[in-house]
């Protein structure tokens, strides 16, 4: 995984604050001990010495020496017996007084076997997150606020009112995110401004990002910018800063492409958006994309290229109802 150097080091000075709120309860621990119990600070003090007597003359390798760093590895391991009595006396466990870590793989350094650890990787898939912004920005957007009461119960298609048949895609969209995978599969949300294909992607998303999966929101137009961006922008620092976009809608867990169809097709914008959906599609990377698009609409906006990963790659959801916006004013 390419990591954005930005992301990676906000990342990194989350590790550094869960590694110095462990550090301020070791203290607070050792503190606590010290002041109940003083002959444990003693003890401790004594095999600190020890141990930086026994350091020196083992590093000066004098054949005369090894008496005394036999007599003491024996008094280091009494004066452990003791410290472990004190503490475990005092109703802690023995390594109650050890460094706290919260990665017991890489000690918090978020690094193990040569490579970034799978706990700082957790903490950037956040940062990631944290982009979700624009999607989130309805602090309400959650499966259980989601009202079905929005949408008819008369009936509609096939007999159904609109009501039971988003009761379904509520469902299936709630099934996806408890089930969520990096294997799962890509979903086309299709269907009229304003009938909640947005709020349920929020939804997903929110759950998903939750359990620690890395999830990146764009709409059709800022993504197929980015693209255009990192191509032609005059400046370094924004091709660089597009670029970096470009890679964590190509890398994160889970891409949330709202509002396909909103964009200005022309052979660029066309050219990236097949880019994004068929790298993804074979790095086997989960996308969601709304769109007010029916299939034939799709057909005449886009290249067939697009549309044959749009319809064979894709699992489609259709949405029903009419504008919930207009409703909500209206009421």
């Amino acid at each position: 995984m390419a990591y954005d150097g930005k992301l990676l080091a906000r990342a990194r000075g989350e590790l550094e604050k869960i590694k110095a709120a462990n550090s301020a309860e070791e203290q607070r621990r050792r503190d606590s001990l010290y002041a109940s119990i003083p002959s444990l600070e003693r003890t401790e003090t004594s095999m600190r010495l020890q141990m930086i007597e026994l350091a020196k003359l083992v590093i000066s390798g004098k054949p005369d020496t090894a008496e005394r760093i036999a007599e003491l590895r024996e008094e280091n391991t009494a004066l452990r017996e003791r410290r472990k009595a004190l503490i475990t006396g005092a109703g802690h466990p023995e390594d109650y007084l050890e460094p706290i870590c919260s990665c017991t793989l890489c000690n918090d350094t978020g690094i193990y076997k040569n490579r970034v650890c799978e706990c700082l990787d957790k903490l950037y898939k956040n940062e990631i997150t944290k982009e979700l912004a624009p999607l989130l920005r309805d602090s309400n957007a959650s499966f259980e606020t989601f009202n079905l009461n929005y949408y008819g119960a008369e009936p509609g298609r096939m007999g159904m009112s609109d009501r039971v048949f988003m009761k379904s895609v509520f469902d299936s969209c709630k099934d996806y995110a408890a089930g969520f995978s990096k294997s799962s599969e890509n979903v086309l949300m299709q269907g009229s401004t304003g009938v909640g294909k947005t709020f349920l992607s929020a939804c997903i998303a929110r759950v998903i990002a939750g359990k620690g999966f890395s999830v990146c929101y764009e709409t059709t137009v800022s993504a197929l910018e980015a693209f255009e961006l990192q191509r032609f922008a005059r400046d370094a620092e924004t091709a660089d800063d597009a670029a970096k976009r470009v890679r964590r809608m190509l890398d994160c867990d889970l891409l949330i492409l709202d509002d396909l169809g909103t964009e200005m097709v022309t052979s660029l914008t066309a050219s990236a958006l097949y880019t994004l959906i068929n790298s993804r599609l074979n790095s086997a990377l989960p996308m969601i994309i709304s769109t007010n698009c029916t299939d034939e609409e799709l057909a005449k906006r886009y290249t067939p290229q697009i549309c044959s990963r749009l319809a064979g790659s894709f699992k489609h959801l259709p949405f029903a109802g009419k504008d919930i916006r207009k409703i909500m004013k209206e009421g």
